[in-house]
């Protein structure tokens, strides 16, 4: 890269930073709400618990370690990012991580410190990887493409405002499985396993993403000149990602019992269908059919587990037999929002997982990316007003829509997808402003809420939608070149 790329790449990265570090100077998820706080505490526990107990008591309920209380319900990598942080914790203020007694412990240099963690991780691991992908010679961009393209993946509002104002750590997550795509276009199949693995052991939300990964793999072995290369490159893939789960899982491996309790914390079905208010497929058919007063919690379990495969299968197979990275990237956005649509225990937060690849697809559908981002951070809204992030969201949202606007040109994009951009866009606005204007009425307080689903609902539809036509588009061309 030239030296005016990289002035223009450290840019972007501070005005990301400053970005950030504006939205964390607000209130976070539970700040002064006793008893059970919020995510924040909920981050602050682990780190409470993973220092002060045993490895083998982190998931297991005890006097010590109430799981009731915020009990650590996250894979083993998450575990030891929280012993971590508690180390440091400890290490400054030991208050912070006492045994019993910090429950909702709220000071100021406590707060600069959780911010510092985020701030720290989603350096580190999120940015590095997105600058890594634009660099990574795909797409084909120009250098100042390339500049655009890290600015507005960085300034994507949702990510910063749960991680920095609501207080999360999927950039962390979402960061490891950017660098399993780069590695994959980079041709290092056995790292990007390796790096998808620890995305999965990080955050079990990342099987979201295991079907693209998982047959992408299994095509490019398939693809292999012999047999016997075959077998070669997919032994090495399956001896990398089991040793990868392995050295993760080790404390836990010595007891059945105890690993199939982390599982149990990992996979917790008893919570139910979905969390909060999510706009997917079986939230909104609650308004007309309550599913869980018809089917057993094992019975909803298995529809969805049916439902989410029917949607998944096809452009994974499709991907099985013409592995390339378009259409790895295209299952990426197909397969996830599948598994946010119709798949069990589904949160609100969980639309991140499906955002990501839309990020990486910005540069070859941008109308439609640009769309699908601004829509998936208004489902969240609920959940940012609670946490008084209001106005850090109105600013972002606007920033992000002129930023794109202006250096994607969307005005060049199909009418018809403007049309719909534009009214989808227009709805939102108003169900914002009717919510600020009009009280629901006592009987329904969930109205614009629910409301909120169908713009919501309607965008991810249509971005599955276009994800699988892509993608299909594609097989058809590469069937008749055969041909």
């Amino acid at each position: 890269m030239s030296y005016f790329s990289y002035i223009n790449h450290f840019v972007a990265i501070v005005g990301a930073l400053f970005l950030r570090w504006t939205v964390s100077l607000n209130p976070y998820s539970g700040e002064n709400k006793a008893p059970m706080y919020g995510d924040y505490e909920a981050q602050r526990h682990w780190m409470e618990i993973t220092y002060n107990l045993p490895v083998k008591e982190w998931y297991v309920n005890s006097s010590k370690n109430d799981l009731l209380y915020w009990g650590l319900d996250y894979p083993p990598l998450t575990a030891y990012h929280s012993w971590f942080c508690g180390l440091i914790s400890n290490y400054i203020d030991p208050a912070w991580v006492q045994l019993g007694v910090s429950r909702g412990f709220e000071s100021y240099h406590h707060k600069l410190f959780m911010r510092y963690t985020v701030l720290t991780a989603d350096v580190l691991i999120y940015m590095t990887a997105v600058l890594a992908f634009i660099n990574s010679g795909l797409p084909k961009l120009t250098a100042s493409k390339k500049n655009i393209l890290l600015g507005l993946i960085l300034a994507y509002p949702g990510l910063i405002l749960i991680d920095h104002g609501h207080f999360q750590y999927n950039c962390i997550s979402l960061g490891l499985c950017v660098w399993a795509v780069v590695l994959l276009v980079q041709k290092q199949a056995i790292a990007g396993a390796v790096f998808f693995s620890l995305a999965l052991n990080y955050k079990q939300m990342e099987l979201y993403h295991a079907f693209p990964f998982f047959f992408y793999l299994a095509g490019l072995c398939y693809k292999q000149n012999t047999w016997f290369r075959s077998f070669i490159k997919i032994v090495g893939i399956g001896v990398a990602v089991i040793t990868t789960f392995v050295i993760c899982w080790l404390p836990f491996l010595s007891d059945l019992s105890l690993a199939l309790q982390v599982l149990h914390r990992i996979f917790p079905f008893a919570r139910g269908l979905y969390e909060d208010k999510v706009a997917n497929f079986w939230c909104s058919l609650s308004v007309l059919i309550k599913i869980k007063n018809i089917l057993s919690v094992q019975r909803t379990v298995q529809m969805c587990l049916i439902t989410t495969l029917l949607v998944c299968i096809p452009t994974s197979i499709d991907l099985f037999f013409r592995p390339t990275i378009k259409k790895f990237l295209l299952s990426l956005v197909n397969c996830s929002l599948a598994f946010f649509l119709f798949s069990f225990q589904v949160h609100e937060k969980s639309i991140l997982i499906a955002a990501l690849p839309v990020c990486l697809l910005l540069p070859t559908m941008p109308l439609e990316c640009v769309w699908f981002l601004l829509i998936s951070t208004f489902s969240m809204y609920p959940l940012l007003e609670r946490d008084g992030q209001a106005i850090s969201y109105t600013a972002l949202m606007l920033l992000f829509l002129i930023l794109a606007n202006q250096f994607l040109d969307l005005r060049k994009q199909p009418r018809a997808t403007r049309v719909l951009f534009g009214l989808s866009i227009a709805g939102s606005v108003v169900i914002h402003l009717l919510a600020l204007t009009i009280t629901p009425p006592q009987r329904l307080p969930d109205l614009f809420v629910s409301v909120r689903h169908l713009p919501c609902y309607s965008c991810g539809l249509f971005c599955w939608a276009c994800a699988c036509l892509n993608s299909q588009s594609n097989a058809i061309q590469t069937f008749k070149r055969d041909v």
